[in-house]
């Protein structure tokens, strides 16, 4: 059974530029379907570890797309985990060229691993 969201909205001004309710329930609904997240870790600590950072995985979503990409389970959450680090590690995917660098990269080491190409 899908959740419905719900958001609470408190305005300490309202000036013009605000965004109303429904769009920051819109923007907060959309949120919530990445496959993963990535977030950057503290880095160096004073153990001498180094924290890269943390990946938020959603496994029924992850499920749903592979079922629907026709991937196995297994394959899918490589190639998030590893879309995840590279997220991590700086690449991106805003533009053009920049996608297709860690597309590239995301193949190259699904491939080492045993896995194809995540884009076909």
């Amino acid at each position: 059974m899908a959740r419905r969201l719900e958001l609470d909205v408190s305005y300490a001004s309202r000036t013009p530029w605000v965004p109303g309710s429904q769009l920051l329930a819109k923007w907060a609904a959309a949120a919530l379907t990445p496959n993963v997240l990535s977030f950057a870790g503290a880095g160096s600590a004073p153990d001498g570890r180094y924290f890269l950072g943390e990946l938020v995985i959603c496994a029924p979503l992850v499920a749903r797309e592979a079922h629907a990409q026709g991937k196995s389970r297994q394959a899918h959450w490589a190639h998030l985990t590893i879309h995840g680090v590279l997220h991590l590690l700086g690449f991106d995917h805003e533009r053009a060229p920049e996608a297709a660098k860690m597309a590239s990269r995301e193949i190259q080491i699904l491939d080492r691993l045993g896995f194809s190409d995540p884009y076909l």
